[in-house]
């Protein structure tokens, strides 16, 4: 295995054939041995009680770093923290002071190793630990787009913590200092990174316009990469939003970030609406071919949170809204009798493995997660049309989701079509920890009260 790491370093990245075959060995016994071997305990139906011990699992003292949950509890996701982590330090979704200073902790090892990770050039979706201080860096199905973006996001929830709406929490401020520092510290890696990325932009053309895009000649992915297509709105929307994280944290200047471009970040951002927007509503893929609306939609079109979209904007309102309806409109988008919005109305790619080994997350599948951010933009769009418009389906969303974590016993990564716990053959189904304080956030700006109060 090549490890791309000096010496000096107490990390050791491993990357390439051989160390992609051992991360699957790895990855493959983790999950097997969680199918068979995972004890199902039979919490309360209470949500605070479920909420607990999910903050309990994610942030045990215990662990060298934030958990995601079973099964994804022996490896690194980057991505995370851009798309499912956003308010693991909102002071309203923590417990008490050591729940605090636990995350916070539990944050500055993660981010620090995913920053040893670039500055080793390990851009990867997925860290695996393979021994003391040595892990691997491997792609599933493609190259990411969003795992800048997960990086730039986690350090920026660090540094900004104790700026949060009530910053109580000694541990908060702490972490804030610590954060400073690790930008301080790996500000030169990052810059490195942020224009490796924006070179590798390639040139698309499109009735004699030319376009910049990450995946034009081949797939990129974003949270979800099993659909492997090119051209998706979603791996482009992350790129964009990677730059504007790294212009706020300073990584990289607005003027030579667009030198590179050579555009203007707004015209580019702008082209990007107007290709995947071109029929009106957000295109999944510009490569869909199907001339019925609803086809070529997915649900992960919101992006994530202070990503892609800022519905200050009339024009992006109306795309935003265009879409939304496409998806409220079709019974196929949604587990029949919920508010559990599925991932598309199809289940394309898919294969033999979906049914035995993995699930099959684009497509007949809903994310809870995806959903809370749906709910999210909903209220955005709401607030900055000055209407009502959506509100009521976003609590509608959110009061689905509290109904099936509480049926559950803790929060899903994902439901089946019909509402259940994703199960395969060697796949148990996954409990999102870590992921539980995201719909607290959002719960709470839903409905103008916190769902759980510890005061």
């Amino acid at each position: 295995m090549k490890s791309p790491v000096s010496l000096n370093s107490e990390y050791r990245f491993y990357e390439g054939p051989v160390a992609t075959c051992v991360a699957n060995g790895i990855q493959a016994a983790n999950f097997l041995g969680d199918r068979f071997l995972r004890r199902t305990l039979r919490l309360s139906s209470e949500i605070g009680e479920l909420y607990a011990h999910s903050m309990n699992s994610a942030f045990s003292a215990t662990e060298s770093f934030l958990v995601t949950g079973a099964p994804h509890a022996t490896a690194y996701y980057p991505r995370d923290f851009a798309w499912f982590y956003p308010d693991v330090l909102d002071p309203d979704t923590i417990m008490d002071s050591e729940d605090a200073i636990r995350r916070v902790r539990l944050l500055e090892r993660s981010v620090r190793l995913m920053l040893e990770a670039v500055r080793a050039g390990v851009v990867t979706t997925t860290i695996i630990p393979a021994g003391r201080n040595r892990y691997i860096g491997v792609n599933y199905f493609s190259r990411p787009s969003d795992t800048l973006l997960g990086i730039l996001a986690g350090l920026e929830q660090i540094i900004t913590a104790d700026q949060r709406a009530s910053a109580s929490y000694l541990g908060l401020s702490q972490g804030a200092h610590a954060g400073r520092l690790l930008l301080n510290e790996y500000r030169d890696d990052l810059k490195k990174a942020i224009i490796q990325l924006a070179t590798s932009l390639e040139p698309f053309d499109d009735n004699g316009t030319g376009y910049l895009l990450c995946d034009a000649a081949a797939p990129r992915s974003a949270a979800t990469d099993t659909r492997a297509e090119r051209r998706r709105f979603v791996t482009n929307a992350c790129v964009y939003a990677t730059f504007t994280r790294a212009i706020e944290l300073e990584v990289i200047g607005i003027s030579e970030l667009e030198q590179l471009l050579g555009r203007e970040l707004s015209q580019y951002k702008a082209q990007l609406l107007s290709l995947f927007g071109a029929r009106g509503y957000i295109r999944h893929s510009l490569d869909c071919r199907n001339e019925l609306p609803a086809s070529c939609v997915a649900l992960d079109f919101v992006n994530v949170q202070r990503g892609f979209w800022d519905l200050k904007r009339e024009s992006e309102r109306a795309l935003f809204a265009a879409t939304t309806d496409l998806i409220l409109a079709d019974p196929r988008f949604r587990v029949p009798n919920t508010s559990h919005f599925l991932v598309s109305t199809n289940n394309p790619r898919r294969r033999m493995i979906h049914k035995i080994a993995s699930p099959s997350y684009q497509g007949r599948s809903s994310w809870p997660t995806f959903n809370v951010e749906f709910a999210d933009r909903m209220l955005d769009y709401d607030d900055f049309s000055g209407t009502d418009t959506y509100r009521s389906c976003a609590r509608d969303i959110l009061s689905d989701i509290r109904a099936a974590t509480e049926l559950h016993g803790g929060y899903q990564e994902l439901l089946t079509e019909k509402g259940l716990r994703y199960v395969t053959w060697a796949y148990k189904g996954a409990v999102a920890h870590s992921w539980f304080p995201r719909f607290l956030t959002v719960w709470k700006r839903a409905f103008g009260t916190p769902l759980l109060d510890w005061k």
